[in-house]
């Protein structure tokens, strides 16, 4: 006779099904309450309290010598795992509720310029049979404010023209609707109707917008390749990712006075929190222009 399921695939579980979260957001998760379970030894999960979670935590910092943003991640991993178990009636109360999480200072991400996201465009040889690919990736990209995996993730069927909209699948395969300008339009058409039409497509793969040379969906290392190509071919000389544009889009749209909870939904943030950080860069941008400009600065 099988028993109860053990606390971590219950966990597992209420993670996949009820917040619709990925396999992937989800066995994170279990991998940072399993090195609890490892440092509790033979006591079991649920019988922990704040004096064992707090042991643990300097078991991190200086045994493990885990940095503070993988400190942060696992001590809100703790608290979802013990939420669970209060929500489910496992334990009264949630012990990792007064758990301290290590002070973070805030990383501002990397942003381009409207010149540089243009000089990086501009440096995209056309005359390569992929150059209509990887120009349309970037405008996508930047035009869209999609993360790397909404991009090799996005279908010929999602797209949207006459509506002028896309459907992308986000993170947790939450889907939202994001708008798309006319420049990434153009940029998307002349790449489907040329030479991805002239690719053998592989099965399974005629959906998917952006293909590689060999007709098979296109890979995010390849997307990080072709990124740090064009910016080395255009010069610019920061430490950039796909991601950049993301972050380059929210940015620019917020410094010329978008709405932040607009922004916030086009990102796909579950929290406007995350979106603030944007308006703090904005916050950064007009301090050094003034500092740059104003005469009495």
């Amino acid at each position: 006779m099988s028993g109860k399921p053990s606390a971590t695939v219950r966990f597992r579980q209420y993670l996949l099904l009820e917040k619709s979260l990925s396999a992937k957001t989800a066995d994170a998760y279990l991998h940072d309450v399993g090195l609890l379970d490892n440092f509790l030894g033979d006591k079991l999960l649920e019988d922990a309290d704040i004096n064992d979670l707090q042991a643990f935590v300097k078991h991190l910092q200086a045994d493990l010598q885990a940095e503070p943003t993988s400190q942060a991640r696992i001590v809100s991993g703790l608290r979802a795992f013990y939420r669970f178990l209060v929500i489910e009636g496992t334990i009264d109360s949630n012990p990792a509720q007064l758990l301290d999480s290590p002070k973070l200072g805030r990383r501002l991400p990397t942003v381009l310029t409207v010149p540089e996201v243009e000089a990086i465009i501009n440096a995209v040889d056309l005359s390569e049979p992929e150059g209509h690919r990887n120009r349309a990736i970037i405008e996508v990209m930047y035009g869209c404010g999609l993360r790397v995996s909404e991009v090799v993730t996005l279908r010929l069927s999602e797209l949207h023209f006459d509506e002028s909209y896309i459907r992308v699948v986000g993170k947790g395969d939450k889907e939202r609707i994001v708008p798309i300008g006319l420049k990434a339009q153009q940029a998307l058409t002349q790449y489907i109707e040329g030479w991805r039409r002239q690719l053998k497509i592989k099965k399974g793969c005629a959906d998917w917008v952006f293909l590689n040379r060999r007709g098979g969906q296109l890979s995010r290392v390849s997307m990080f390749n072709i990124v740090k190509a064009l910016a080395r071919e255009a010069g610019i000389t920061k430490t950039i990712s796909p991601h950049t544009f993301r972050h380059s889009f929210a940015t620019h749209l917020v410094e010329g006075g978008a709405d932040l909870r607009a922004v916030q939904e086009m990102l796909g943030h579950e929290s406007i929190t995350t979106t603030e950080i944007y308006a703090h860069l904005d916050r950064e941008y007009l301090q050094s222009t003034i500092a740059l400009f104003h005469p009495r600065y």
